[in-house]
C-alpha cells in the first residue's frame, strides 16, 4: 500500500468492549475477607469503546472496531457507542458472552477491576483488517485488551497508510522493539511507564521509550497532572485539575479520547492536554464509566471557570 499523508480528522479506535458490573464498597477486602458492598450497578465501558465515547464526545469524528456477544448485554453496549455519537459500523458480533470488567470501588474513589475478556478475545487480526477503513482518519487509538496480534496487525497496517498509531499499553505489556518507531504517541500511567520501559520514574521511563524509538510519550500522573516528551527534545508538564474524585473508574480512558479529539482538531499539544485534563478532571466527578465522560461544552465550560478563577 502506497504511504499517505495522515491529514484526516477522523477518530479510529480499535479495542474493548466491555460491561462493568461495578460494586461500592467501604474499603477494599483482605485476602480472604467478605465484605459487604454498598450497592451495584451495571455500566457501558471497556477501554476501546471508553476512549471512543470520550472523543466523540469531546467533538471528534469517531468510529469503533470491536466485538461484543450474542447476549443481552451485547445490543446495550452498542447502543450505549450510539448514543455518544461514535460509529459502530464495525463493531461486530460474536458467539458467546460480551467482554465483563467485575468492579469494585471504595469510597476514596479508587478501584480494584478484573476483566473477563469474552467477544473482545474473539476479535482477530483477518477481522480487523477487514474492517479499518483508513480514509480521513487522523488516528487509530489501540490499547490492550484485545489480542496482541490483532493490535500488531493493525499498528502495521496503519503504518502503511500513514496513519498515526496512538498505543495505550493497559493492561501494560512490552512492545515489540520492531514496532515502536511505528508508534506516533505512547500513552501509559506511572505504572503502566515503567512495566513497558522497564524504569521506575516516568522522565526516565519517557525517555527511553523516546530512546527506543517512539515518537511521543505521554505519562498520566494522576494528582501531579501529565508530562509530554516527544523525539525532537520538547517536553511539557501539565498540571491536574483540583477536584474530589468519585470514581476514577474512566479518568486515563476520558484523557485519551479528550486529548486524540482535540489534536485531531488542531490543537496545539499543550492546549490539548489542558483539555484532557479538564476532561478527566469532570469524568472522575461522577460514577460509571461511559456515563462520566463530559461532552465538549461541559470541557470548555470547566476550562473557562478555571481561567476565571485564576
Amino acid at each position: 500500500m502506497s504511504r499517505q499523508a495522515s491529514g484526516g480528522s477522523r477518530i479510529l479506535v480499535a479495542g474493548s468492549i466491555n460491561m462493568d458490573i461495578v460494586s461500592r464498597v467501604a474499603r477494599f477486602p483482605e485476602p480472604g475477607e467478605t465484605i459487604s458492598g454498598r450497592g451495584t450497578s451495571y455500566h457501558a465501558g471497556g477501554k476501546g469503546a471508553n476512549q471512543a465515547a470520550a472523543a466523540a464526545k469531546a467533538g471528534a469524528a469517531c468510529s469503533m472496531l470491536g466485538a461484543v456477544g450474542g447476549d443481552p448485554f451485547g445490543d446495550a453496549l452498542v447502543a450505549s457507542l450510539e448514543d455518544a455519537g461514535v460509529g459502530v459500523q464495525s463493531v461486530l458480533t460474536k458467539d458467546g458472552t460480551s467482554g465483563l470488567a467485575i468492579i469494585t470501588v471504595n469510597e476514596g474513589g479508587e478501584n480494584h477491576i478484573v476483566l473477563s475478556a469474552g467477544a473482545n478475545g474473539l476479535l482477530t487480526a483477518e477481522d480487523a483488517l477487514a474492517e479499518a477503513d483508513w480514509r480521513g482518519v487522523y488516528a487509530v487509538l489501540l490499547q490492550n485488551e484485545i489480542p496482541w496480534e490483532t493490535n500488531e496487525a493493525l499498528i502495521r497496517s496503519a503504518g502503511e497508510a500513514g496513519v498515526r498509531v496512538w498505543l495505550n499499553p493497559a493492561p501494560a505489556r512490552e512492545v515489540p522493539a520492531e514496532l515502536l518507531p511505528l508508534l506516533d504517541t505512547i500513552i501509559v500511567n506511572e505504572t503502566e511507564a515503567a512495566a513497558v520501559s522497564g524504569l521506575p520514574v516516568p522522565d526516565r521511563a519517557a525517555a527511553e521509550l523516546l530512546a527506543r524509538g517512539a515518537r511521543r510519550v505521554v505519562v498520566t500522573l494522576g494528582e501531579q497532572g501529565c508530562l509530554c516528551a516527544d523525539a525532537a527534545g520538547e517536553r511539557l508538564s501539565v498540571p491536574a485539575y483540583a477536584v474530589e474524585a468519585v470514581d476514577t473508574t474512566a479518568a486515563g480512558d476520558t484523557f485519551i479520547g479528550a486529548f486524540a479529539a482535540a489534536s485531531a482538531a488542531g490543537t496545539d499539544t499543550e492546549a490539548a492536554l489542558r483539555f484532557a485534563a479538564a476532561a478527566a478532571a469532570i469524568a472522575v466527578t461522577r460514577p460509571g464509566a461511559q456515563g462520566s465522560i463530559p461532552s465538549r461544552d461541559e470541557i470548555e465550560a470547566f476550562l473557562a471557570r478555571e481561567r476565571a478563577s485564576l
